[in-house]
């Protein structure tokens, strides 16, 4: 469950750059209340914001049955790594390998401190 919550976030996160890329190429020349009105209307914002529901619907039988320091820890760990995949794969989007190691770091520390926390 906590994997679905992680993949619900990231792809309500691409869906959301995939309008707004969208929204850019359609009408370069939106500005402030009009560019805000027209990204939170659009199709794909929408499509992300009902995604990201039914994440936070299976996130709150998640915390209700394990420890929401371990269920975060997990869920932000492995965010992470898949973001930047998918930034990678869906967008073109490379970090460098300086960056992956710093990504692996990251999700690393989150995870160790979880599991140090967990012993108490």
């Amino acid at each position: 469950m906590i994997l679905f919550v992680s993949c619900s976030t990231i792809g309500s996160q691409l869906l959301i750059k995939r309008a707004l890329l969208q929204l850019a190429a359609r009408s370069p020349d939106l500005k402030g209340l009009d560019w805000l009105m027209s990204a939170m209307l659009s199709p794909g914002v929408l499509a992300a914001i009902a995604v990201q529901g039914m994440g936070f619907t299976i996130w709150v039988v998640v915390v209700s049955r394990v420890k929401l320091g371990m269920a975060f820890a997990i869920s932000g760990a492995t965010m992470y790594i898949l973001m930047a995949t998918a930034g990678w794969l869906v967008y073109g989007e490379r970090l460098t390998p300086t960056q992956w190691v710093g990504v692996a770091l990251v999700s690393a520390g989150v995870l160790l401190l979880a599991s140090v926390g967990q012993s108490s």
